[in-house]
């Protein structure tokens, strides 16, 4: 299972700006927003690396809160729906990829201004 979560630069200022437009202060729950949003996506994340260059970070406990467990098992069976590995390993890489797509999905300009619009953009139907 994945201890800590470090973001890269480039999602922490995107979040930053998400914060901004909420009023959602905690980094913990944006990123659940972002992790839903893109798991949400039919097609898994590309795989890409990504740097864990900024100063955010937490621990797993963090991010999930009560509900971590929740949270791993999700990202454990939407990597078996992707015909992916479910060792912990994968698993770990699959989390970042939808985290920080998530994120880009979520800082998009015209995606959310408000937090009626992240529930929105969470429930919307995917064709």
């Amino acid at each position: 299972m994945i201890k800590q979560i470090k973001l890269s630069s480039q999602a922490r200022d995107k979040l930053i700006r998400i914060k901004s437009r909420t009023g959602i202060g905690q980094w913990n729950i944006l990123c659940r927003w972002a992790l839903v949003v893109s798991m949400k996506e039919a097609s898994p994340p590309t795989v890409v690396d990504i740097p864990a260059d900024s100063n955010v970070e937490m621990s797993w406990q963090v991010f999930g809160g009560e509900l971590n467990e929740l949270y791993w098992a999700l990202i454990k069976a939407r990597c078996f729906k992707d015909g992916l590995g479910t060792d912990d390993e994968t698993v770990a890489q699959q989390f970042r990829l939808h985290l920080h797509r998530g994120i880009g999905y979520l800082a998009t300009p015209s995606a959310i201004s408000n937090i009626g619009d992240l529930i929105n953009l969470a429930l919307e139907e995917k064709s």
